[in-house]
């Protein structure tokens, strides 16, 4: 590396925030980053470690050796190439990621590991400011043509991939705006929205064609998909996951995605009929992961009365446990932002009863304490006699994950489903049962990280190419050629 003893010499340091009060004024993002002199000090730190373990941590095999060694060297435009070799979306992932490599780079095992998410942020940020990123046009095209179906981040790595091998793609969304759950289901404060757009206009200007508006099998006749010499199923899995609680059905219990959807789509200027609110209300969020984390975000900033977090699991410890060791992705405690901004959160906690006023509206959510019983190998939930409490509640936002793919394409070509209702292919292959109907990301694998839906998408668009051509010029993670920006 290029400062051997950099990691001797420089702590971690991470983007600040704008303080909460102003903060929570508005949907922008709010990190303030840091000086191009600390991140070159930060990409110094990587250590020259033989093995680089944050190399297993990563999906996409993204070389983060290389681009912080560029980092540091001040070499911004061949870390943006190397960067990209193997991840078409650094500006999402940069920003949403929860950074796997980072829990498993070898620093981490006796200090505060490199910070490779920022760094990867602001590496892709410098490439857009200095215009390096520049469409990408294939010189020939192969006459093949491929039919996307979903514009997540599975769905638009496939599309650029493929586009790149020199297919015709076509992308179908069936919402008004291209991006998925990037679009809609990320509020604004962690993902701006002309993020997608700047990298869209790319996809657009390197020849793929893109169809929003357009939900295949319901305002798109089935029968045109037989058109396409192959289709890649890539509309996630968005089917929420509900609780099979009394109350369930009053109007003050919502889905997550359905709170957050409408909140991006008023940023935007859009009128939402009855939108769900959370203004002056108190307001529970059942579940504990990121996007309950962000309707935490929401709440706030739509200023409710106040914000609780319900957590059926146990409180996970400050500190890594034990039971997973580096560099695995450890059993620990996250504080987000969002928590930051304000909320009580509550472990082992079950929710017993939704309860209604008079007019059958929300106004209370009866609990019960909780433990597990692991004494018999597999854990059983016991709950803790005497621990009933009653919380007042006029919105309570589930946010329970989800428990796969909503759309009925499997029936309509004649796909298998898993026992969980994802979108039967073996990975490394991604092709279904159905010889030219290929799928990725959360449709295939169930809820999963965007950063893995990267991965698939270009895995399958690969595998795709080889299908269609008997060969493939596409990288795969095991090497292959740097694509230019």
């Amino acid at each position: 590396m290029g400062k051997i003893t950099g990691f001797k010499e420089f702590k971690r340091k991470d983007e600040t925030y704008v303080d909460v009060k102003k903060r929570v004024t508005n949907y922008d993002e709010f990190t303030i980053p840091l000086s191009k002199n600390d991140l070159q000090k930060q990409g110094s730190r990587c250590m020259d470690c033989g093995i680089p373990f944050c190399h297993s941590g990563c999906p996409l095999g993204n070389l983060i050796p290389d681009f912080n060694h560029m980092v540091h060297q001040g070499e911004w435009k061949k870390a943006s190439w190397i960067l990209h070799s193997t991840n078409n979306f650094p500006e999402f992932t940069g920003r949403l990621c929860p950074a796997p490599c980072e829990k498993a780079c070898v620093l981490g095992i006796i200090e505060e590991p490199i910070s490779i998410e920022n760094i990867e942020k602001y590496i892709v940020e410098k490439a857009f400011k200095e215009g390096w990123i520049k469409p990408h046009i294939p010189k020939t095209r192969t006459g093949k043509t491929v039919a996307v179906i979903g514009s997540g981040p599975a769905g638009l790595a496939a599309a650029q991939q493929l586009n790149r091998a020199g297919h015709n793609v076509t992308v179908f969304e069936r919402d008004d705006k291209i991006g998925g759950l990037l679009r809609y289901g990320i509020p604004n404060f962690k993902l701006e929205k002309n993020i997608i757009d700047r990298r869209l206009d790319i996809l657009i200007k390197e020849g793929i064609v893109f169809k929003t508006e357009t939900n295949v099998g319901i305002n798109y006749d089935i029968e045109k998909l037989k058109n396409f010499d192959a289709i890649v199923l890539c509309g996630g899995a968005t089917k929420a996951r509900t609780l099979p609680t009394p109350g369930i059905d009053s109007p003050g219990v919502v889905q997550a995605m359905d709170f957050l959807t409408q909140q991006t789509k008023v940023v935007f200027g859009k009128k939402i009929e009855n939108q769900i609110k959370a203004t002056n209300k108190n307001v529970i969020v059942i579940g504990g992961g990121d996007t309950g984390s962000d309707c935490i975000g929401t709440s706030n900033r739509q200023g409710a009365k106040s914000v609780k977090n319900f957590e059926i699991m146990p409180k996970p410890p400050g500190h890594r446990s034990p039971t997973t060791p580096w560099p695995y992705w450890p059993l620990q405690l996250t504080t987000s932002s969002s928590h930051k901004e304000g909320c009580e959160r509550n472990w082992l906690i079950n929710t017993k009863e939704f309860l209604k006023d008079k007019n059958g509206n929300l106004k209370g959510i009866k609990t019960i304490g909780v433990e597990w019983d692991n004494s018999n190998g597999s854990p059983k939930l016991k709950e803790i006699e005497g621990s009933e409490k009653i919380h007042d509640c006029e919105l309570a936002i589930l946010a329970l994950g989800f428990t796969g793919p909503e759309s009925n394409l499997a029936d309509k070509l004649g796909v298998i489903t898993d026992n969980r209702s994802n979108y039967k292919a073996d990975y490394g292959k991604y092709q279904t049962n159905v010889p030219k109907v290929f799928t990725a990301g959360d449709m295939r694998r169930g809820q999963s990280l965007i950063v893995w839906a990267i991965s698939e998408g270009r895995e399958a668009a690969r595998e795709i190419d080889i299908f269609l051509m008997g060969d493939s010029i596409l990288p795969t993670k095991k090497g292959g050629d740097l694509p230019s920006l």
